[in-house]
């Protein structure tokens, strides 16, 4: 038990519903040990984004580098990078680490509202994509990747297919941003495979954090030994139930229950 370590780079919820605090959740529920790498720190509640402050480059680097210079890390995610300094300074870092990196681009929430600066859209697909073993982008995100309209099950394969173009191993876009896909993903990957997964819709809307959570999910089962496909199958049951126990603690949409 926690023999394993999973990476998790991204921002912090102080809400605790999302993000590094999502992330952390979910691997003690897989028992696997996580550690994190802050990039930057927001104020927000259930309701909204009230401040967005960025860590300085040293103290970024300085975070990643006393991690893999004492522990053994297995697998690594990213979430929220936020701008084009933060998304190249990791770039630069993991370029030396061969390890799986499930890259979630958070950009664009599941409502739309876009938590990203313009400039960083060509950083995320020029040095951190490339190095992704999985992307895990919304529809919204997979909209600014691919600069494909998805309205239907039809242009989510078509822009699976562009953001595989620009070099991961594979995509898993999300289809919950649309009423119509709610709790079918699209994967395909570079060996030609091609699956809609499909879970069990849960009817909730306390949904907060689910998108960090899957990413988290992923990576906790492949620091564990488990393939990629394998992993992602896993982690939809993971965050099915999650959302099954999810819960309501302030005025706005609430987190996930993450323990089972």
């Amino acid at each position: 038990m926690y023999s394993k370590v999973a990476l998790s780079i991204g921002g912090s919820d102080s809400g605790g519903g999302a993000g590094i605090q999502a992330d952390l959740r979910t691997f003690m529920s897989l028992k696997v040990h996580g550690c994190t790498v802050i990039t930057c720190i927001t104020a927000q509640n259930s309701l909204e984004v009230n401040c967005v402050e960025a860590v300085k480059s040293h103290t970024l680097e300085s975070q990643i580098d006393s991690l893999f210079s004492d522990f053994e890390i297995n697998s690594i995610k990213t979430g929220m990078l936020l701008n084009d300094r933060i998304i190249t300074n990791t770039a630069t870092k993991l370029y030396e680490y061969s390890i799986p990196k499930i890259i979630d681009p958070v950009m664009v929430s599941r409502t739309g509202a876009k938590l990203i600066e313009d400039s960083a859209i060509d950083a995320y697909k020029t040095l951190l994509i490339p190095q992704a073993e999985l992307v895990t982008p919304n529809i919204y995100e997979a909209n600014l990747l691919s600069k494909v309209q998805i309205k239907n099950e039809f242009d989510i394969e078509i822009s699976a297919q562009n953001i595989l173009k620009l070099g991961p191993k594979a995509v898993l876009i999300k289809g919950g941003g649309l009423k119509s896909l709610k709790g079918k993903d699209f994967y395909i990957d570079k060996a030609g495979n091609k699956y809609w997964l499909i879970n069990k819709y849960i009817n909730t809307a306390n949904t907060h954090g689910s998108g960090c959570t899957l990413s988290a999910a992923i990576c906790s089962y492949i620091a564990l030994g488990f393939n990629l496909l394998d992993s992602i199958k896993k982690a939809k049951i993971f965050i099915q139930k999650s959302l099954e126990r999810s819960y309501k603690i302030g005025s706005g949409p609430g987190p996930l229950g993450h323990y089972q």
